[in-house]
């Protein structure tokens, strides 16, 4: 993963609105192997070229839901990081995302609520500077007077 910040943590008292980070990502095949193992999910459509194909993707596609992992991973890694916990998370795919693809999966803080420790979050992925993925998503960002 290519990233344009390190990982850690970075605490309530030190977010500001519009604070962003990201990654790419090439999905490979392996990936969408791993993802239908963990998850059970063996949709033809992720596991068959000759099934998918036929579909109106006319060829395989990765899991809606790996792709959105990579939402995961910056809100986890990077922006608030180690320590944060998911509350919530709204999702809308707009275009499918291949083996192959190289994934630039963003995250940018658009309300920030220091009393209760809650970071709202715009959130997408882009193949190619198409957006593929869109959504918000609600998290509890560390605080140092916990730590």
């Amino acid at each position: 993963m290519l990233d344009n910040m390190p990982r850690g943590t970075i605490c309530i008292e030190d977010i500001e609105m519009g604070m962003s980070r990201s990654l790419r990502k090439q999905v490979t095949d392996r990936d969408i192997e791993l993802f239908a193992e963990v998850s059970t999910d063996h949709n033809p459509v992720h596991m068959d070229d000759d099934y998918a194909r036929d579909t109106i993707f006319a060829g395989r596609i990765a899991h809606g839901m790996l792709t959105a992992g990579l939402i995961s991973a910056v809100i986890g890694e990077q922006l608030p990081g180690h320590g944060t916990v998911y509350m919530g998370q709204s999702l809308k795919f707009l275009a499918p995302v291949r083996p192959g693809d190289m994934v630039y999966a963003e995250v940018k803080v658009i309300d920030i609520d220091f009393a209760k420790r809650r970071v709202k979050l715009d959130c997408h992925c882009a193949v190619d500077g198409k957006k593929v993925l869109v959504g918000e998503a609600m998290v509890l960002a560390p605080s140092r007077k916990f730590d």
